[in-house]
């Protein structure tokens, strides 16, 4: 019945019999749907990965393997153990057993992507693959289309830029425990070989229009149409990647009762449903509002200061290359030279208010995967100069794409200041260091 419109009926087929088709209705899943296998993968980066990391393999031909689990301590910046629930990639030895966050996913645009997904554990858990615009069946939302199980997404992106992934299923508590990863979409050629390709390593490409900024160098114009696969990009020399998130302890101590959080459905749901019947331990009900979070962490980097201080993270940090699709040299913590671009890819997967300061005139280009001024949204937007000292605020789930070079040294710090999403209380200000020389 519609609760709206309560005299209307709603017909509904029934699930009796397909069960494996409608699998995201039965909690644990029994089986898997069948994937529409319609195109064969073209992604050549599991291939890549298998060839130059040590150790790594390609179980199945062109196809990222993805792996979701729960239920790991790892250790933070002052020792204290915490429950993550981390992401996998059963290919790369180093990445086999889950890393926080998950292995960035790095993908040609054109190429049709498939990830073999498999949960690990209760309850069940998606994919979504953000800001990505598959078919409804392999969007990944929980509830919509279905939970695995074992499951090959299959999609096919379609813009250069800056995107994640993440388990859609209970969303604010699987999110927050650590399943998601960063997803960059890169030129059709990234992982080409041949005479001036570099497809492990830098300098690469991204997507932006940079008309108007001739400082950068190498910038190619044109048209998307024209077949040209560095249309509308621009060479970066140094990669950045600053995932900026918080952690609740408070959360991860009540992480062991998964199902704490779940309601007991009245005669009218969402009206007068019952959150106290799972109420056991220390914390009664798990309640999602009651978020105070006290550990700050940038891209698995700990600040490594209690909430009220000042932190800063220690210089030199790098992403391995088998954490990165093979991709090796993506900083957190930026070491560059004069006069070279650098880019730097910004997720917020933090609950709380964000907002990042840079000691550099930086060049905005892109937001949430779309690159400004870049056709078909050429007429809509522009990049823009975020002057010095500016803050630069950010919310959950959001990404940015900032390009800066400078002709002079420095040796410097940008700020991240954390504030409470309730109370707009100060939490902490953690410091990236960025070194130029």
């Amino acid at each position: 019945m519609s609760f709206s419109k309560p005299g209307y009926l709603i017909p509904r087929r029934s699930v009796k019999g397909h069960e494996s088709d409608w699998v995201k209705s039965f909690n644990p899943p029994k089986a898997s749907p069948p994937t529409p296998e319609l195109l064969a993968p073209t992604n050549p980066v599991p291939a890549f990965v298998a060839a130059n990391v040590p150790g790594a393999t390609m179980e199945i031909p062109n196809t990222q393997r993805v792996d979701l689990m729960h239920g790991t301590d790892l250790t933070t910046w002052d020792g204290k153990k915490m429950e993550f629930f981390l992401i996998a990639n059963p290919d790369v030895p180093e990445a086999a057993n889950g890393i926080f966050p998950g292995p960035t996913i790095r993908v040609p645009r054109g190429a049709v992507f498939h990830s073999q997904v498999k949960g690990h554990g209760q309850p069940p858990h998606t994919i979504h693959w953000h800001g990505i615009e598959p078919t409804a069946i392999n969007d990944g939302v929980g509830h919509c289309s279905m939970e695995i199980g074992d499951y090959a997404y299959q999609w096919q992106p379609n813009h250069i830029g800056s995107y994640f992934y993440h388990c859609h299923r209970n969303t604010l508590q699987h999110f927050e425990y650590g399943l998601y990863g960063f997803l960059i979409i890169e030129p059709p050629d990234a992982f080409d070989t041949g005479v001036g390709k570099n497809p492990g390593g830098y300098p690469r490409r991204t997507a932006a229009n940079l008309t108007n900024f001739p400082n950068f160098p190498g910038f190619v114009g044109g048209s998307l149409e024209s077949g040209d696969p560095h249309a509308m990009t621009v060479p970066y020399d140094v990669e950045a990647l600053w995932v900026i998130d918080d952690i609740d302890s408070v959360w991860r101590e009540q992480a062991e009762d998964a199902h704490q959080t779940f309601p007991e459905h009245g005669d009218q749901p969402g009206v007068n449903d019952d959150f106290h019947t799972n109420d056991s331990g220390k914390y009664k009900f798990f309640a999602f509002n009651d978020y105070n979070p006290d550990y700050f962490v940038v891209t698995g980097e700990y600040f490594p200061g209690r909430v009220g201080s000042t932190a800063t993270m220690r210089p030199g940090v790098t992403v391995p290359a088998g954490y990165n699709s093979g991709v090796a040299g993506m900083q957190v913590s930026i070491n560059a030279k004069v006069n070279q671009t650098v880019l730097v890819r910004m997720l917020c997967a933090a609950y709380v208010k964000i907002k990042i300061t840079f000691p550099v005139d930086v060049i905005v280009i892109a937001c949430d995967g779309r690159s400004f001024g870049v056709p078909p949204f050429g007429k809509y937007n522009h990049p823009y100069t975020l002057k010095a000292g500016t803050p630069f605020e950010m919310s959950t789930a959001q990404r940015c794409d900032v390009l800066f070079r400078t002709e002079k040294p420095m040796n410097t710090f940008a700020q991240v200041e954390y504030r409470h999403h309730l109370s707009d209380a100060f939490l902490l200000n953690g410091q990236i260091p960025i070194t130029v020389e």
